[in-house]
């Protein structure tokens, strides 16, 4: 069986380029089995994938970062198709966040007084096989011209209280950049509009698209800060890491989301490393994301109870700065709600008694009235 080939020297400048990445990435099942060494339920995954539901798209660069022979390899697990994305299961939803009830322009989504999220295109250069938004992906007709977002930029001026804005989609970095910039330009114009956030998985998936020429033309538009998502440690590869320190170094606060993945970042060990291989590139552990109930995810999703589990291991373990809030976003569009361990051991009046990071309980006095 054919394997995908590390690239010569003489190749280098194209793999680097991120438009080349992008026009060679697999997108069908026949593809992916000339790569990787499938197994029958990755196989049916594929080709249910191709013909129905949530297309198959995978970067030769990040395609590369799967073993080619485990099924079970973190990477593949977050992009390759399983026939259990099949599977009919109670609570899961094609709209688990209530987008669609919450869309107050075309392309605008409101679920906050104070912020609203701006879909501006459904490509990504990889679709992760747990997407929130999958119902949307790909089937929606490519990047937004700012004509088309006209009614939302006009819902966002007659609306000052809408402060802080999400580009998303899709993934909004990979459109051309005189786009981008476009875009950034008409939503700078809104005097309310103080803070422009981007959410991209293209420092991991595509992190040749992190140019300097790119974030040249997207820092005068500052304050910009970048959202992302990194889930495993394997993620963290020397191009990708090149992308976060443009990306800083330009003044580009960058925060991660991590989504907790069942088999490919559900253990204390996992997350430490990653969080502890973030911090060192100047990304900020944001969320650890619960996985949304978006139909054909169950296979992927943990308990709830997992992540409070993993987050226990990790309190006084991790640095704050490495230690993310665990969050669930919850269905129907209600909002995210933060989650911790409960350390408080017995109330009394004056004194609480805490459990701490390392097993100690220890008493707490209230001052006098």
């Amino acid at each position: 069986m054919n394997r995908l080939a590390r690239p010569s020297v003489s190749h280098l400048h194209e793999v680097q380029d991120w438009h080349w990445q992008v026009r060679h990435a697999v997108r069908s099942a026949a593809q992916l089995a000339s790569i990787l060494n499938l197994s029958r339920d990755e196989r049916q995954g594929a080709i249910a994938a191709e013909n129905a539901g949530l297309p198959l798209s995978i970067t030769p660069y990040y395609l590369g970062l799967c073993d080619p022979d485990n099924s079970k390899c973190p990477i593949r697990r977050q992009v390759v198709p399983s026939v259990l994305e099949q599977r009919d299961v109670k609570g899961e939803s094609v709209d688990p966040l209530g987008e669609i009830s919450h869309e107050v322009a075309p392309d605008l989504i409101q679920r906050y007084p104070d912020r609203a999220l701006l879909l501006v295109n459904d490509r990504c250069a990889v679709y992760c096989r747990f997407c929130t938004r999958s119902r949307w992906v790909a089937q929606s007709g490519g990047s937004r011209s700012l004509e088309r977002l006209s009614a939302a930029f006009a819902y966002l001026r007659s609306h000052p209280e809408v402060r802080d804005v999400i580009i998303s989609g899709g993934d909004p970095l990979t459109m051309a950049t005189p786009k981008i910039t476009a875009l950034l330009r008409e939503l700078r114009q809104i005097e309310s509009v103080e803070t422009i956030r981007i959410a991209t998985r293209v420092p991991v998936t595509l992190p040749q698209r992190i140019t300097a020429e790119l974030v040249d033309a997207m820092s005068p538009f500052h304050p910009v800060w970048v959202m992302t998502h990194f889930n495993h440690a394997k993620e963290l590869t020397s191009s990708a890491e090149l992308a976060c320190r443009r990306l800083a170094d330009a003044g580009f606060p960058v925060m991660n989301q991590t989504v907790l993945l069942r088999g490919v970042n559900d253990s204390p060990e996992a997350l430490t490393e990653l969080f502890r291989g973030l911090v060192r590139q100047r990304v900020r552990p944001y969320y650890l994301l619960q996985g949304d109930p978006v139909r054909g995810s169950s296979h992927l999703r943990t308990p709830v109870s997992a992540g409070l589990h993993l987050m226990e291991a990790l309190q006084g373990r991790l640095s704050g700065i490495a230690l993310p809030k665990l969050i669930v976003d919850t269905p129907g569009g209600h909002g995210k709600v933060p989650l911790s361990p409960d350390y408080v051991v017995s109330r009394s009046i004056g004194v609480t008694r805490f459990r701490s990071p390392f097993g100690v309980d220890v008493d707490y006095y209230d001052p006098p009235d």
